[in-house]
């Protein structure tokens, strides 16, 4: 019984200057962009600690090479054991599970079929689909391939993939499937700019006739696009009006999830909401 109350405090201790350690660890992290690295009287002077306790805090974290002090300096940056931690901590993530808890709660807010898709040249394949709570269904099947550029989640892709990527879409054909299809390459170029501006894509019954859809990129630790998320429903419902309402949430989801990868991209002031119709 004695020994039990008097670890109390011992556990109290360890568990403060693990906070107090993993603080540290955090603060040089946020500076990482500073190769020089950081000062020990500037970690101690901005977290409130004086040097010896951070010197002390810091032991645990070189030796298991998380932090590195430079010989000569002796200031601190990120060592290679964080390299480690993230790679295994990426290599853990698949998108559909990622996405998975995020696509849900997007359906749920708008009442609208979502889908979430990669890009596999030049089409997208659909590998989640979450369907709305109404009569009508969208076409599309978990595992269908669609030419990106007469798909929002395609040109949401297009949008940030460097200009061969989409010259290599663009050859491999543009055929119209409806009256709305941009099938012209001058055309999907000035669309791609419009969406980079504001963030999201529109598909205007471009790949179905009574269908418009709006998209979202997903970007990875590097901020590269790996994927997209979209909502999607008869135009009828999805009036002009309400596709600007949409996009900036469909944004906030699509970012969401990006950061879960890594990806430091920070977009423009969006609502955390939007009613649903």
């Amino acid at each position: 019984m004695l020994h039990s109350v008097s670890s109390q405090p011992s556990s109290r201790n360890q568990s403060s200057s693990l906070r107090r350690a993993l603080s540290v660890l955090q603060y040089v992290s946020d500076r990482a962009n500073e190769t020089r690295g950081v000062p020990l009287s500037r970690i101690a002077e901005d977290l409130k600690i004086s040097k010896s306790s951070v010197l002390r805090l810091t032991t645990p974290l070189l030796d298991t090479n998380l932090l590195i002090r430079d010989r000569q300096t002796g200031w601190f940056r990120l060592g290679h054991g964080a390299l480690r931690l993230g790679q295994a901590y990426l290599a853990s993530l698949d998108l559909r599970t990622v996405a998975a808890e995020p696509l849900r709660r997007m359906q749920r807010a708008l009442g609208e079929t979502c889908h979430l898709v990669v890009y596999e040249p030049p089409d997208v394949v659909y590998i989640d689909k979450v369907e709305n709570d109404h009569q009508v269904r969208m076409a599309s099947r978990i595992g269908n391939r669609v030419p990106a550029y007469r798909t929002a989640v395609g040109k949401a892709i297009l949008a940030w993939l460097p200009e061969e990527a989409v010259q290599e879409a663009i050859e491999r054909g543009m055929t119209a499937v409806t009256d709305r299809t941009l099938a012209d390459a001058e055309a999907l170029r000035a669309d791609l700019q419009r969406i980079r501006r504001r963030g999201y894509a529109i598909d205007d019954r471009e790949n179905e006739e009574e269908v418009r859809c709006v998209a979202a990129p997903i970007f990875d630790h590097s901020d590269e696009v790996i994927g997209a998320l979209s909502v999607s429903s008869l135009a009828s419902r999805m009036k002009p009006a309400r596709v600007r309402e949409v996009g900036p949430l469909v944004m906030r989801y699509g970012m969401e999830i990006s950061r879960v990868f890594g990806s430091a991209k920070v977009p423009a002031e969006i609502p955390a909401e939007v009613p649903r119709e």
